[in-house]
């Protein structure tokens, strides 16, 4: 595809770019490199155009192509012996309907295209600024935008209004995430400011990288007055995004058009396909290799019958000039291949599409998944994958956002080993916190949250007496951090965190009499217990992964030197002076209460420094950071050098409560037999209490096994004993199933077979053990032992890593995948699963914008699989089987047919009745199947989680049901031929005259025919609604009356040569013996159908069955009762960390974050819903009590 970009660019006199050059306010230098414009095309076709290439586009789909050749082949009179209108009618439906709605898709990109083109945009020509469309903004142009704006091209920032050349900028419809980022210009373009003269004449010359799509990522340099700067991605504005929070801003158009990073990531994502739609692959193919069978075979009769037999006919039948007999069955072959393509119906393909899509329209529209809160309804963002969401086997989830809510509140804490947070009664039990109790008062601090809650009066009074422990304690969560303050009214702040984690710990400082005011680049600045204190900000020390630990260096008013310190507790530990060990004990026996609380937690140190020692270290932190190789390394060492010999002063305890329905929803999906297996960034024992507080991990499994061993020996080690454990007489190589897949069985796949295991277990796996068993030599290892469990939790594991462990999953079991996240590092998941479901949460949108479907609860989950998947599952299975079983019984009496008309190819029907039969007289009531039938409704699907399982395993569509299909068809269609052909045989009507005539045995055929697979419907359909009952008895009334009117006099004297049937209905069907014939025909391809259900009903009952009988006789069941969660006592503590860098140099450049966009209103208008109550899961801890139960 690359070569053929560049081609396409050579041709037009673009060469494949290495590097960039251009030249501010030169557009003769800069078009003499054929930069692209910045107009933008992402339509397909125009007026001219749109004809040929949509045929083209859809010639290219092999049914399409296949129906073509059919319709030339009925254009050759030797071969025809249909006519032309018979594929041609059905053939151009489907085309014009797929047309309009390619056209209709098109118009609109045109539109939107058109309006983003004539957007206008201020750019700098000769020396004013003049009004220019977006479409002729050109690289190298100098543009000025005004705040609210989108940004019109990949421009390098060159001044802006705000202190220190800062603009705030919307990355939304870019990534999705709707915080503000900050952007900065160089010192010595931000002098320029808003002069126009001084613009006039800049001619700096930019030299960077060729267009790319990396949108994290910049190079580049600036050479303005003979000097060189350096140009990163902080320098730069991209197109898709919005400048906010300035009043202007001036920029260099580096990229324009389809070179702009938005239009480099707009490739197609990978296209998704379902199992049903591989396996109709499969069939199709096969059905095609039957189709020359059977041509074959009724080709070699003919040749027989004309050596032996055609003599006899010659008389009245001659035959056509030079016209031999091998040469009759050649021509026979492609004849009836014409007359039995009916095998591949022309509407299979576009009546999935319509079901598909229906089904879509019903997820979207379901109020049971909307979340007012939030104002956000359940959405199919893709109308392709709804049967496979009923066959789900493997369900991968994101923790934090996900099976929390990712609202961190400030729950416990340690200070100098006294543990604050539990509440006790007067006899020194612990008591359970509930809303009733009564909260702290915080009205003595007028900078207090309103929203903070705490219950333990007894911080309040330490902190107020002036505890110096306390006081420090608060005093290092006011100041490390990189929260940004917004204060838009005296005392109404507003913080904005990297994290919730952030924001929750310096909510609580403020509340606490600590508040977090404002800060430079320079100083912070803190009201402590009501007194103003501004401390110099030395240095700050910044978070990472590797790092995990934070830390600042500050200056007090009084000129004291204190580094504060904040991170994991190992990490921390280690780091700490001795003397700090006897406290350390008490402070993880508190630690460890925490996370078997399933609490977040974090360590606080501190260290005094001396003012000497901290000039020499801030010299050499000076000379590593302007560093242009080993930048990182040394700035590492100056860190660990300064954060030694540190003081311990307690341990925060932050919850993240889990979503209501969880842990219901968990135990719901884990009865359908869904193996869930959590990869979240946490720590071992936090993702273990959350597990264990969710129901995926539960008390009576048989065991949970924990595998963190740190070598790849000894990963293999555990994996092979946690097996052993869970099924001894496994044999010691895994069991591997071959076969082929894909076109013409080419690709080769192993898979491994499930093994069988008593009882219940769960597997706990940290991340850097994960990595040894993601190795080629350990996955099957990794996979056996996994497969075995019901619950996998990953632990520390990053987004590259969730992604491995889809990977090895999709590659060795035959099962399909569901991935949900709710953050940027889910997306990674998201897109490698059969499924990717995000969900609308705190961290931002891209993981809904890469996903299928999305939501805004996790509890959804269980509408959408069990209610919506299997649904829908179960209606795509019924529509295969009843469209093959009714096309199938079309096609075989055309066989049958073939052995008493000379294998001459004579179509048995009507040709009107074969044009109607796919589009009119059988296409709305299976589509009314298709889409309203149900086998019990939605709560009874909840109360019988196990009706989901015979979709994990394909059972209502497979080979198997296929050849049944085929094995019914075949019955239906020997009656169906041969009992009115015996009953015609030597029949008279009433008044003596012959009835055994071709056209009254063909109407004979067509009447039995329509009402068997009627029949056959009305056996199927399990939920009957209007629609249903009009469609039916609609196309029954529809078939009779176009048999008469086909067949009446005035068609036939206006077309004698198009209806030759003439009078045929109203002397056929007039007839006793003729509907004695149809009842005898339908009864017989009926009665067997029937016979066959109730013995199986009665022998071996399936459990849809057994539900659908109970359903009948009693009522409505009441949800079962959620457990409740268990608290379990952890021997370590819990600490989450991020994926990404810290804000550090945001913070120290003065790079502020900017407030959030307000929310739109709600959709439905309905604040008081019971699915908007959202109250959070209680940890019932002390008292297990039962939860009240919300309706799904």
């Amino acid at each position: 595809m690359k070569s053929l970009t560049d081609s396409w660019n050579s041709l037009r006199g673009r060469k494949p770019e290495k590097e960039r050059l251009l030249r501010a306010n030169d557009r003769p230098f800069n078009l003499s490199f054929h930069y692209a414009r910045n107009a933008i095309k992402t339509s397909k076709y125009n007026v001219l155009t749109f004809l040929p290439l949509n045929l083209l586009v859809q010639f290219t789909r092999l049914a399409n192509a296949y129906f073509l050749l059919l319709l030339i082949l009925q254009l050759i009179p030797e071969i025809s012996s249909l006519p032309w209108f018979t594929t041609a009618v059905p053939l151009v439906i489907v085309l014009s309907i797929t047309g309009v709605k390619d056209a209709n898709d098109d118009i609109n990109r045109h539109r939107s295209d058109k309006q983003v083109n004539n957007r206008t945009t201020e750019v700098l020509v000769d020396g004013k600024l003049k009004e220019e469309r977006w479409k002729n903004v050109q690289v190298g142009d100098i543009v000025k935008l005004q705040n609210n704006h989108f940004i019109p091209a990949d421009i390098l920032l060159l001044s802006s209004s705000e202190p220190l050349n800062l603009v705030y900028v919307e990355t939304a419809d870019l990534d999705g995430e709707t915080n503000l980022k900050v952007k900065q210009a160089l010192t010595v373009t931000g002098e320029l400011g808003n002069n126009l003269e001084a613009y006039s004449s800049f001619t700096g010359e930019v030299r960077c990288e060729p267009p790319n799509n990396r949108l994290d990522k910049f190079k580049g340099t600036l050479t303005m007055s003979g000097q060189t700067h350096g140009l990163d991605n902080d320098k730069v504005l991209l197109r898709g995004c919005t400048l906010r929070n300035t009043d202007w801003c001036f920029g260099l158009v580096i990229f324009a058009g389809p070179d702009t990073k938005l239009m480099q990531n707009s490739g197609k994502s990978k296209f998704k396909r379902t199992r049903i739609d591989r396996m109709m692959n499969i069939l199709v193919l096969c059905i095609c290799g039957f189709l020359v069978t059977l041509c074959s075979v009724l080709s070699i009769c003919n040749y027989l019958w004309e050596t032996n037999e055609a003599s006899g006919f010659t008389v009245f039948l001659p035959r056509l000039p030079d016209t031999s007999a091998e040469l009759s069955s050649f021509f026979i072959f492609w004849s009836y291949v014409i007359v039995l393509n009916t095998v591949v119906p022309i509407s299979l393909y576009v009546s999935v599409e319509i079901i598909r899509l229906g089904n879509s329209f019903f997820i979207d529209w379901d109020r049971k998944m909307y979340y007012p809160k939030k104002d956000t309804p359940a959405q199919a963002r893709t109308t392709t994958l709804n049967e496979e969401l009923g066959q789900i086997k493997y369900i991968f989830s994101d923790k934090t956002g996900t099976l929390t809510q990712n609202i961190m509140t400030f729950n416990k804490c340690s200070i100098n080993g006294k543990a604050y947070g539990e509440l006790y009664d007067f006899s020194g039990h612990r008591v359970e916190r509930t809303d009733r109790m009564e909260r702290v008062d915080f009205s003595w601090n007028q900078l207090a949250d309103p929203k903070f809650i705490f219950h333990d009066h007894s911080l309040v009074e330490t902190v107020r007496e002036g505890n110096p422990e306390a006081q420090a304690f608060f005093r290092l969560l006011a100041l490390c951090h990189t929260v940004m303050p917004e204060e838009r009214k005296e005392g109404e702040l507003n913080y904005q965190a990297q994290s919730p984690d952030e924001s929750a710990l310096v909510t609580a400082a403020r509340n606490f009499g600590f508040v977090f005011r404002s800060r430079t680049p320079e100083t912070i600045t803190v009201m402590e217990m009501g007194r103003k204190v501004v401390y110099e900000l030395v240095a700050v020390l910044d978070f990472s992964n590797v790092r995990k630990r934070m830390s600042v260096i500050v200056r007090s008013p009084e000129g004291k030197i204190t580094l504060f310190c904040k991170g994991a507790d190992m990490v921390i530990y280690e780091r700490l002076h001795p003397s700090s060990d006897k406290l350390m004990e008490v402070t993880t026996k508190h630690l460890n209460e925490y996370a078997g609380d399933g609490l977040r937690t974090l360590v606080l140190a501190y260290k005094d420094l001396d003012g000497s020692y901290l000039e020499e270290w801030r010299k050499r932190h000076h000379d590593a950071s302007i560093a242009m190789e080993g930048r990182e390394e040394r700035l590492d060492e100056l860190y660990e050098e300064i954060e030694k010999e540190m003081t311990l002063l307690g341990a925060t305890a932050v919850e993240d409560k889990l979503q209501d329905g969880v842990p219901h929803t968990i135990e719901q999906l884990a009865e359908a037999d869904i193996k869930i297996w959590v990869l979240t960034g946490d720590k071992q024992e936090t993702a273990e209490n959350i597990g264990y507080a969710c129901n995926m991990l539960r008390e009576d499994m048989n065991d949970v096994f924990v595998v963190s061993a740190n070598t790849a020996e000894g990963v293999r080690k555990e994996l092979q004993e946690a097996r052993e454990k869970m099924c001894p007489q496994a044999a010691a190589k895994p069991s591997m199933r071959k076969s082929r897949g894909g076109l013409f069985w080419l690709n080769k796949t192993q898979y491994l077979k499930d093994e069988k295991v008593d009882g219940q277990y769960g597997l706990i796996i940290n991340g850097s053990s994960l990595a040894f068993a993601l190795e080629e030599d350990l996955e099957l290892e990794l996979l056996r032992t996994a497969c075995m469990c019901q619950t996998v939790i990953c632990c520390r594991v990053t987004p590259l890593q969730k992604a491995q462990v889809v990977k090895v999953v999709k590659k060795y079991k035959q099962a399909v995948t569901l991935a949900i996240g709710d953050g940027a590092n889910d997306v990674s998941m998201i897109k490698t699963a059969h499924i990717g479901v995000g969900i609308s949460g705190q961290e931002g949108m891209q993981a809904v914008l890469s996903s299928d479907f999305s939501f805004a609860q996790f509890r959804y989950l269980q509408r959408l699989l069990l209610v919506h998947g299997r649904w829908s599952y179960l209606r795509m299975s019924k529509f295969l089987r009843y469209f093959f079983l009714k096309n199938f019984t079309f096609t075989f009496v055309h066989f049958w047919y073939a052995f008493f008309c000379g294998y001459s190819a004579q179509p048995v029907y009507d040709d009107w009745f074969s044009t109607c039969y796919n589009l009119v007289y059988t296409a709305l009531p299976v589509l009314a199947l298709s889409l309203f039938d149900q086998d019990v409704n939605g709560r009874w699907s909840f109360y019988y989680p196990k009706l989901y399982i015979p979709g994990q395993q394909n059972m209502y569509f497979n080979k198997k049901s296929f050849l049944l299909c085929m094995m019914q068809s075949c019955y239906n269609s020997l009656v169906l031929f041969f009992v009115p052909y015996g009953a015609l045989h030597d029949t008279v009507r009433q008044d003596g005259r012959d009835i055994t005539d071709y056209q009254t045995f063909a109407l004979l055929l067509q009447t039995c025919l329509i009402i068997v697979v009627n029949t056959q419907m009305f056996l199927d359909t399990w939920y009957w609604t209007g629609i249903n009952h009009f469609f039916l008895w609609g196309s029954m009334a529809a078939y009779f009356a176009l048999t008469f009117t086909l067949s009446s006099n005035g068609l036939f004297f206006i077309f004698p040569t198009m209806f030759q049937f003439l009078g045929t209905g109203r002397n056929s069907l007039n007839q006793p013996n003729t509907w004695l014939i149809i009842f005898l025909a339908c009864l017989l391809c009926i009665l067997p159908v029937v016979a066959l259900r109730f013995i199986f009903l009665q022998t071996s009952p399936t459990i849809n069955d057994k539900v659908r009988y109970k359903m009948r006789r009693d009522e409505v069941p009441a949800i079962s009762p959620r457990r409740p969660a268990t608290r379990r006592v952890s021997t370590r503590s819990s600490y989450a960390f991020s994926h990404s860098q810290g804000y550090g140099d945001l913070v120290t450049s003065q790079k502020f974050l900017g407030k959030k966009t307000p929310r739109r209103p709600l959709l439905f208008g309905q604040k008081e819903h019971p699915l908007g109550e959202n109250q959070p899961q209680l940890f019932r801890t002390i008292t297990e009590e039962s939860e009240e139960q919300q309706s799904p």
